[in-house]
């Protein structure tokens, strides 16, 4: 085919080619030649067999008349090509759209590999910021722009600075990114250099950041430490408060240095000496000291001897008397006490106190003050299934057992006869300091009635007197007259004859005679009985008036007794 005479298919061919090529560089970049400049147009040629016009603006400079335009004639740009003809038969270009799209191929490459890239904060829109990055607009989110809320945004406008970017979508036109990021990294490489650099004991200057209930954080330079309630002084610190204040500046010790998870633990009482140091010494076992109750608990009460020195009263050491009782009815805190040492441990760090120690032991003092056989009087405080308690001098209680209520009764029986707040009285009958028990009688303050009668006429085989006091279908309740015993006589004991042996035969108030049959001071019973009576007067009538032998009838001996009895009355 000539060149210089093509045939009208050939040049269809070209015209064809031509219009493909034209299709395949619109929405491009393209590389074009400046080949004039018309006041602040720049006529461009795309090699399209048409030329172009660009502001000189979008090269980023002012001119006029091609003077000082900061492109020349012949200079090599690449434009962004957006379709080959408009209405004036010209390609439409774009400078801006170019650097747009030269942007983007950067971006992408930086998102892939995930590195940062530069970029300035122009401009504040809804929900946060707007980023040039290098022609490609980006949104920067409030809650990435620091690591911590920033009230002004000011200094960093206009400034460029690195950003992180999060996301990419180029069909939609949206990036977004992220300062937070690169700051926290800055942060995190900071932090690690300097934990690294930090060893245990080792002693820095800190300013106090933030203050909790379980301690406070110190800034140690770029990075943060732990300073916990416990560790900052020996004494007791409620919270830490007391003792630190925002922004303070301190002096702490390197405690512990966790290289993983960067934790710091850090304190102060660790450059003050260790007041437990020989405490053994300072604190003798019994010895007395008076000191500051700090602190109530449900289990005792905690009293400062000296600032970083504790001990603790054991409920069950606070009182003699006082039992089941909460500690802050017996102390309050802040209130001075005198205190015994009781224990001391040094490898625990443990001190043990006594406060009831400080005073009498009431069983000892009551003890020497009513001592057995002594007759007291107290109030009746309450009643149980074994006897009575007794509130005595001293603020102590003592007990009366059922069996020292009554010589004769069931003490059962006696003990309703009693309610709460009875005044009584009572005899001493042992005290017990160890045990702190205290036992009392009340039958006590009367004799006992077996040894009354015991040093009387009252003794096995005797006659006595009784008086009915009950009748019951076995036999006879009955009282000893002249003593205060009583005694029941059985159904068998009433009469010799087993047709007299019925209790309905007596009435209550009727005296009778009896013979008493058992007298047991150990198992303290007594037994009488009608029928061993009338035995021993039927033996005796026979001793003295003859036998049935004689001829006289048994009516008639008894009858003769009988009648000489009633003669020697």
């Amino acid at each position: 085919m000539s060149s210089l005479n093509p045939t009208r298919d050939e040049f269809a061919a070209l015209l064809e080619q031509s219009f493909e090529e034209q299709e395949q560089s619109e929405g491009s970049v393209v590389t074009g030649t400046v080949i004039a400049i018309e006041k602040d147009l720049a006529v461009i040629d795309v090699g399209l067999k048409v030329e172009g016009r660009i502001a000189l603006k979008e090269f980023g400079v002012k001119g006029r008349d091609g003077e000082d335009a900061g492109v020349s004639v012949g200079d090599k740009v690449e434009v962004y090509l957006e379709r080959v003809e408009n209405a004036l038969g010209e390609a439409v270009l774009s400078r801006d759209k170019a650097r747009r799209e030269e942007s983007w191929i950067r971006l992408e490459v930086a998102f892939e590999a995930n590195e940062k890239v530069t970029g300035q904060i122009f401009n504040q829109v809804k929900g946060g910021f707007t980023v040039d990055l290098d022609g490609a607009v980006a949104f920067l989110p409030r809650s990435q722009v620091d690591i911590r809320p920033v009230r002004d945004v000011a200094p960093l406008m206009h400034t460029p600075q690195p950003f992180q970017i999060l996301k990419m979508d180029k069909r939609r036109g949206n990036i977004v990114v992220s300062r937070r990021v690169v700051l926290e990294e800055t942060r995190a490489e900071q932090r690690s250099e300097l934990v690294q650099s930090l060893e245990e004991g080792q002693v820095m200057e800190g300013v106090v950041k933030n203050i909790t209930d379980y301690g406070a954080f110190v800034d140690l330079g770029g990075i943060d430490g732990l300073l916990h309630v416990t560790d900052i002084a020996w004494r007791r610190i409620n919270h830490p408060s007391e003792v630190l204040a925002i922004g303070q500046t301190v002096k702490v010790q390197i405690i512990r240095v966790n290289q993983e998870t960067h934790r710091i633990s850090l304190g102060m009482k660790q450059l003050e000496a260790d007041p437990w140091d020989g405490i053994e010494a300072k604190y003798p076992v019994d010895a007395k000291f008076t000191g500051r109750v700090t602190n109530i608990t449900d289990y005792g009460a905690f009293v400062e001897l000296e600032p970083g020195i504790e001990g603790l009263i054991h409920v069950s050491e606070m009182s003699w008397t006082k039992k089941n009782v909460h500690p802050g009815k017996i102390v309050s805190t802040s209130q001075e006490v005198e205190v015994m040492i009781l224990e001391v441990d040094p490898v625990k760090r443990r001190i043990s106190l006594g406060l009831k120690q400080t005073l009498q032991n009431p069983w000892e003092a009551f003890a020497d003050k009513f001592p057995t056989g002594t007759e007291v009087e107290g109030e009746v405080k309450n009643k149980t299934e074994f006897g009575l308690f007794i509130g005595l001098d001293g603020d102590v209680d003592g007990m009366v057992h059922l069996s020292d209520l009554d010589w004769n009764r069931p003490g059962e029986q006696v003990i309703e006869e009693y309610k709460k707040g009875d005044m009584v009285r009572a005899v001493v009958l042992d005290v017990d300091m160890d045990k702190e028990r205290i036992s009392l009688g009340i039958k006590q303050l009367g004799g006992d009635p077996f040894d009354t009668a015991a040093a009387g006429e009252l003794r096995k085989g005797a006659v006595v007197t009784c008086e009915v006091l009950e009748v019951k279908e076995g036999g006879l309740e009955a009282k000893i007259t002249d003593s205060d015993l009583t005694t029941f006589v059985r159904r068998a004991d009433l009469a010799r004859d087993r047709a007299d042996q019925r209790p309905e035969r007596f009435s209550v108030g009727e005296k009778f005679d009896a013979r008493i049959t058992q007298f047991d001071k150990k198992t303290r019973r007594v037994s009488v009985s009608i029928k061993a009576l009338e035995i021993a007067e039927e033996k005796e009538a026979v001793a003295q008036y003859g036998s049935s032998d004689s001829g006289a009838s048994l009516g008639d001996i008894l009858g003769a007794a009988l009648k000489a009895r009633e003669t020697d009355d």
